[in-house]
């Protein structure tokens, strides 16, 4: 079996989505996601130059071909370099599970669970519409669930002081009104210095939140020594990181409770195998990023289910709910868990002739806030 074609697929939705085909002359096809949103045009242009180094090869030496596109040049891959190889690799891993007619968990170890608990979005502009929310979706059965905080300003404002204070407030409005059965996240998306993030993390302390997450921004991990020295809340960080290198401080200076890699982004499967088990003997569990599409979903799935130090599975579009005609047979959601596939690879059904009716969302791009004095402060 030899690799035949390589080509990108981009669609938007509510948000753009990146995919790989791969091809192989037996006839067998798999299928990948990249990450790094608003960048798919980039990382198309990295698949295209890597396709040379593909075609002909045996698509089952996926080591050997993640090598070959991270390091085929003189520059190492960068964050949209490795979203581009993430869509190829993990393409690579359901067309070796599905030469072999098994799901792809088999090829990781199998399963050492019955099924993924996941952890989903809830929102509101009030905190009685987020209470109301998360009842709604403790009603349907999640026992996880994750919110943001909020400024109570304006949509693109983030004020620090008053973020952090609504932030405590609105999460101890939710433990009451959800009680100690439901597991609570908070995703602070990097918006916070290091003073402002204690205050927060020792703040929620009493709630007893099942992580913090990316209460810091990423370029500087040194930043997470003094965040651990002054919080016991546990604390998740890595969705924003592209390699195991980039990785390595947190996890072997135990900084962070909670891995966050992005199998769309850190590598695809090939490398993620690598850094769940490097965090294994960290005592770190992982809770793959995952604000992404079908194949992001299903390829979690498939590692989660055979990964000892699992946590929880981020889930922001339940299967079902994103892409129905572009796949029109995505994994299985019972209650807020995510259930194992019978089918070999993926378990995924790709349409690409459905690619048309989904055409990439133009001009769009990540949300951006800044400070009461109009300074930008992130994304």
């Amino acid at each position: 079996m030899k690799i035949s074609a390589v080509r990108p697929v981009i669609v938007g939705e509510d948000r753009n989505f990146f995919f790989v085909v791969v091809e192989t002359d037996d006839g067998v096809t798999g299928i990948g996601e990249g990450g790094v949103t608003w960048r798919e045009d980039a990382a198309a242009a990295f698949v295209n130059s890597f396709a040379p180094l593909l075609i002909d090869q045996d698509p089952f030496r996926t080591e050997h071909l993640w090598q070959s596109m991270f390091r085929s040049d003189f520059f190492p891959a960068g964050r949209v370099g490795c979203a581009a190889i993430s869509a190829i690799d993990i393409a690579l891993w359901d067309i070796k599970a599905k030469s072999l007619d098994l799901p792809l968990y088999q090829l990781l170890g199998g399963m050492v669970r019955d099924r993924v608990p996941c952890y989903a979005h809830i929102h509101g502009e009030t905190r009685e519409n987020l209470v109301e929310h998360g009842q709604q979706m403790v009603q349907e059965g999640w026992t996880y669930l994750r919110f943001d905080p909020r400024s109570g300003s304006d949509d693109n404002v983030f004020e620090p002081s008053a973020a952090v204070q609504l932030c405590i407030d609105d999460f101890a409005a939710l433990r009451e009104s959800l009680g100690d059965k439901v597991e609570l996240i908070v995703d602070v998306h990097t918006r916070l210095n290091p003073s402002d993030a204690v205050t927060l993390s020792r703040g929620l302390e009493q709630y007893r939140p099942f992580f913090v997450e990316d209460p810091l921004r990423c370029e500087n991990t040194d930043s997470y020594r003094n965040l651990r020295r002054h919080t016991a809340a546990p604390i998740a960080a890595g969705e924003q990181f592209a390699t195991k290198w980039e990785m390595r401080q947190l996890i072997e200076e135990d900084l962070i409770d909670f891995a966050r890699i992005d199998l769309c982004i850190i590598g695809g499967i090939t490398e993620a195998l690598k850094v769940t088990g490097w965090c294994e003997t960290h005592h770190i569990r992982m809770a793959f990023h995952n604000p992404l599409g079908p194949v992001a979903t299903a390829a979690c799935l498939h590692l989660d289910l055979a990964c000892a130090n699992f946590g929880v599975q981020e889930l922001a579009r339940p299967p079902g709910t994103i892409l129905p005609e572009l796949f029109p047979k995505q994994v299985t959601l019972e209650q807020g868990n995510l259930m194992p596939p019978d089918q070999p690879g993926l378990g995924i059904e790709f349409d690409e002739s459905a690619a048309n009716r989904y055409p990439p969302v133009a001009g769009g791009g990540s949300p951006r806030f800044v400070r009461d004095d109009g300074s930008f402060t992130n994304w």
